[in-house]
């Protein structure tokens, strides 16, 4: 993609921001732990109607074998906020949004 072209503060598809190289790294530990199974970065593409993606940032298997998907963000957008909760009601995964707050992970479930 041309760089003129691509939204100001956007990474190209398939490169992680450092929130979520935090959250990899994050993951990794949980892995080594026993925690998390298997975990892959934009791993899943989700159509939520004609021409509308969702394309959660992690992709994860947990410890008991649950498929779940992981939006991390140092903010939510409303857009963002609405597409995860349109995902969550057409898709048997877990969805859950996650942020960074005084140097922990906070989840939120939907």
């Amino acid at each position: 993609m041309n760089k003129s072209f691509q939204a100001l503060g956007r990474l190209p598809a398939g490169t992680m921001n450092k929130t979520e190289s935090a959250y990899a790294r994050h993951l990794e530990l949980l892995k080594h732990a026993g925690d998390v199974l298997w975990w892959k970065f934009e791993g899943m593409k989700l159509r939520l109607a004609d021409n509308t993606f969702y394309t959660p940032d992690f992709v994860l298997l947990n410890r008991g074998s649950e498929i779940c998907a992981h939006e991390v963000k140092g903010f939510w957008e409303d857009d963002a906020r609405v597409k995860i909760k349109v995902a969550a009601s057409i898709y048997p995964i877990k969805f859950v949004a996650v942020t960074r707050k005084a140097g922990e992970w906070v989840y939120e479930d939907f």
